[in-house]
Parts: structure tokens; C-alpha cells; sequence
């Protein structure tokens, strides 16, 4: 059976733009669409801004496994300083909402805004994220939030691309098992650790 690539729709870009700065989160949630950037003649720009994560050993595993797929795709990578304490600071008072919640918010709006910031001080005129490819994630607090630090950078547009469409899904897991990426358990923060019932289960040694 002919697998599924992930091409089964052609990739608007804004003002026909074929240079994106893509802002990153990790590995499986990017495979897919750097696979069919690169197949429609797009250059994309990985930008690894995470300062959400925690532990800082994490954030690295996540960062070592974007570097070896970007390395395999020949596609140039950035990391973002890396600064949780500056992070926690936008956390404060949202400790106890939910996931999808105003926390969840806020980092996105962190995260992006200092991908828009990027994106202008080189030049690069696209910007999206690989955050709209998670079924975890509320697609509006995304575009809500992309929107918001694009208008903070007038050369910047944000690219509201629906990444869970057109087949990339399936072909994430696909590619997820055929470079073996590291499992990861929770979303990233010590908050979203705490109601990973993933990571709450591998801590007691169960499976999920």
C-alpha cells in the first residue's frame, strides 16, 4: 500500500512568500510539515523558542531531536535563548488553569512574539508554528496569539495555517516511528507536567 506522504493539499502561502520562519516546538510536531514545505519549494526557518519547558534536560532532548531532523532535511535551524525564569513570570497567578486555558495563552504569546521579533530583525516576511499541528491545542488562542505579535512587527504576517489537515497526521506518526524521536510525555511546563496522565504514569511505572 502506497503510503501517505502528508501532500494532499497545496500550501497558501501569504503574499506568495516561499521563505517561512517556523516557529518550532519539537520534533514530531514539525516532521510532517517541514516534509511538505520542502516538497512544495519552500525554505523554511526552524526557530526553537521554548522557554516553557522544564527541566531544562527536557528542553534540550527536544532541542537535540530538532537539530538531528533538521540536519537530515538540510534545513537551517535557530535556537532562541533559553530563559524559563523570564517565562514564569508571564505563568504567574495562571499556575491552576487548565490546559487550553489562559496559561496556555499567555505562552503563546510569549513564544511568538519573539519569533515575530526574529522574523523581522532577518528579513523573514512569513511566520507560523507548528503548535497549530497538536489536537492538544486550541487553534484560536494560536491564531489569536500569532496575530497578536505579528501586529507588534509590521513587516511580519502571520500565516494561520491548520497543520492537523491534508493527511499530515497520519504522515507525522509515520515519520515519529521511522526516525525514532523521543517520546515526549507532557507539553513542556511544570504545570502541564503535573496533569500529564502520560507522564503521571510512566512516574508509577505504568504504561499509557
Amino acid at each position: 500500500m502506497k503510503r501517505n506522504r502528508g501532500h494532499n493539499f497545496h500550501l497558501e502561502v501569504p503574499g506568495g512568500e516561499t521563505k517561512v520562519l517556523l516557529h518550532t516546538c519539537c520534533a514530531p510536531c514539525s516532521s510532517a510539515i517541514i516534509e511538505i514545505m520542502l516538497k512544495q519549494g519552500l525554505r523554511p526557518v526552524i526557530f526553537y523558542s521554548n522557554s516553557n519547558i522544564y527541566p531544562e534536560e527536557e528542553y534540550l532532548k527536544r532541542k537535540n531531536e530538532c537539530q538531528r531532523y533538521s540536519l537530515v532535511n538540510g534545513v537551517e535551524i535557530v535556537e532562541d535563548q533559553y530563559d524559563h525564569e523570564e517565562w514564569k513570570c508571564i505563568a504567574r497567578s495562571l499556575e491552576n488553569e487548565p490546559e487550553r486555558g489562559k496559561r496556555c495563552f499567555q505562552c503563546f504569546r510569549f513564544r511568538l512574539e519573539r519569533a515575530a521579533r526574529y522574523a523581522q530583525e532577518h528579513g523573514i516576511r512569513v511566520l507560523t508554528t507548528t503548535l497549530a499541528s497538536s489536537r492538544w491545542k486550541n487553534l484560536d488562542q494560536i491564531n489569536v496569539a500569532g496575530e497578536y505579535a505579528c501586529s507588534l512587527f509590521p513587516d511580519v504576517i502571520w500565516w494561520d495555517q491548520n497543520w492537523r489537515k491534508g493527511g499530515l497526521q497520519e504522515r507525522r506518526g509515520q515519520i515519529i516511528k521511522e526516525m525514532d524521536f523521543y517520546n515526549q510525555l507532557y507539553c513542556g511546563c511544570e504545570f502541564s507536567m503535573q496533569s500529564s496522565p502520560a507522564f503521571n504514569a510512566a512516574v508509577q511505572g505504568e504504561s499509557f
